[in-house]
């Protein structure tokens, strides 16, 4: 397997092993050791849900506490293609509005992305050093948002995408990413990633959409976990009414 799983102070993360080097921090959470009750039980990180904002602070505390951080930055994610670029660590922590990729060269700063089935993509610079994090669902794969994110971090810090590791993480799988309306909202490009009949494979057109922006393919990982079938995620395509999980990547201090 790609990854493993580590523990701390009750809370579950995965850990890529291609992204556990000296100089990067990340995690996959799942939802569990926090503080939120039920639906949103329990280390929910998603505000707007209808779980209490003191309940998320916490949870989001608990989370820098694992990374001996003092900052997260995160977005209002809006399911669209834009590229937060963070330039310096903050003072405090950030929500920024209406991005759904975060990247940076920055230390100490936690890039973070919230979830219920859409996928988060890890992307880490290891020759300049920078980071980013996407937040892609399926309007994301249209617009094709990781591409957007692997230009920015090109622009801004040079970096050659040959030289990025990249990560997939839990998400939505091809065992239940029923879409029986893809003719309208899929392009026909999208079509050929079809399983069976409505079912599509969402891991593997981000794999290439990677490909396309030229990460190699034996620096992409995908987890292979489907956040429907495992309940140690939220699944908004199960639940509807649930939380949000979060993976987060940094640089360290």
């Amino acid at each position: 397997m790609h990854y493993y799983s580590s523990q701390f102070g009750g809370i579950n993360y995965l850990v890529f092993k291609s992204l556990s080097v000296s100089d990067v921090f990340h995690g996959v959470f799942s939802r569990r050791g926090g503080v939120s009750p039920e639906p949103f039980d329990s280390l929910n990180l998603g505000l707007g849900v209808g779980d209490a904002e003191e309940n998320v602070r916490e949870n989001q505390a608990r989370i820098k506490e694992i990374f001996g951080v003092r900052i997260i930055v995160s977005a209002r994610q809006v399911h669209g293609n834009r590229v937060f670029v963070l330039e310096k660590q903050p003072s405090l922590d950030l929500e920024v509005d209406g991005y759904d990729a975060l990247v940076t060269d920055a230390r100490g700063v936690g890039l973070m992305v919230k979830q219920a089935d859409c996928q988060a993509v890890l992307l880490f610079d290891p020759a300049r050093p920078a980071v980013g994090i996407v937040h892609c669902g399926w309007r994301g794969s249209v617009s094709n948002v990781i591409r957007a994110a692997i230009e920015a971090m090109a622009d801004v810090y040079g970096t050659d995408p040959a030289d990025l590791k990249a990560a997939i993480s839990p998400s939505l799988g091809p065992c239940c990413a029923e879409f029986v309306g893809f003719r309208d909202e899929l392009p026909s490009r999208m079509h050929s990633y079809q399983v069976r009949p409505d079912y599509f494979d969402f891991w593997e057109i981000s794999f290439h959409q990677l490909c396309d922006a030229g990460v190699g393919k034996e620096r992409i990982f995908v987890s292979g976990l489907c956040t429907a079938c495992n309940d140690d995620y939220f699944s908004y395509r199960r639940d509807k009414s649930t939380g949000r999980f979060a993976s987060v990547i940094g640089l360290m201090e």
